[in-house]
């Protein structure tokens, strides 16, 4: 079945309750790709040694990690779900708002090339983190803006770039950031999607890539 996305008639605007969230599996979803297509890397740890690595929600995970990859010092990128309760979820079950998950890539990166404050920059101009539940026409809680921290210094770092975006942000007439911020611990483990959402705008160079960019800049003059 061809992949497709959720433009959300109906579609969950307020996340499931725990006790009312699918049950998901055991087991991982099967043949997961081991190496990435553009990176040649494993999308698995272990890492080289000093790798750090952020979890982060921009609605659709194709372009967010397509975004990724291609800065400078970034070790891997993954897509998966997080932040919610279904073990091993699939795509269509994320899709249902049943789970809790946010569509999330795993991006890895060398601090020593990439400072996490680029990263985040990254992540606040491209997306609207202002819009709640959705992103655009895609809508329901798996579109919420998110990030999961791994490191007290990453997490000073959400801070302080949310609040100068923040201010940005009301400079142009936008609303408060919506963003879920929390450490991976409290937000759960990353699941890895299915084989063919990896890398999946190399793979579909025209594929489905919304952007929905403010315009506003992280680093304002």
């Amino acid at each position: 079945m061809a992949p497709f996305r959720m433009f959300g008639f109906g579609a969950p605007s307020t996340l499931v309750e725990p006790d009312q969230a699918l049950p998901g599996r055991a087991d991982p979803l099967p043949a997961i790709p081991t190496r990435h297509e553009v990176l040649g890397t494993s999308l698995r740890p272990p890492w080289p040694e000093g790798t750090e690595v952020i979890y982060l929600g921009m609605g659709c995970f194709w372009g967010a990690e397509k975004l990724m990859w291609q800065l400078p010092g970034v070790v891997t990128t993954a897509a998966g779900y997080m932040g919610g309760y279904t073990p091993n979820a699939s795509y269509e079950e994320v899709c249902s708002g049943r789970t809790g998950h946010t569509e999330t890539v795993l991006v890895a990166y060398d601090p020593a090339r990439l400072g996490t404050e680029q990263v985040l920059a990254a992540f606040w101009e491209n997306h609207d983190p202002t819009q709640g539940m959705r992103q655009g026409n895609d809508v329901g809680t798996q579109y919420r803006s998110a990030i999961f921290w791994t490191t007290p210094a990453q997490e000073q770092a959400v801070h302080l770039t949310g609040q100068r975006f923040q201010s940005a942000l009301t400079a142009k007439g936008f609303a408060a950031i919506s963003t879920d911020t929390r450490s991976s611990g409290d937000a759960g483990p990353f699941y890895y999607a299915e084989a063919y959402h990896q890398q999946y705008l190399h793979k579909n160079p025209s594929g489905y890539c919304p952007v929905h960019a403010t315009g506003v800049s992280c680093h304002p003059e």
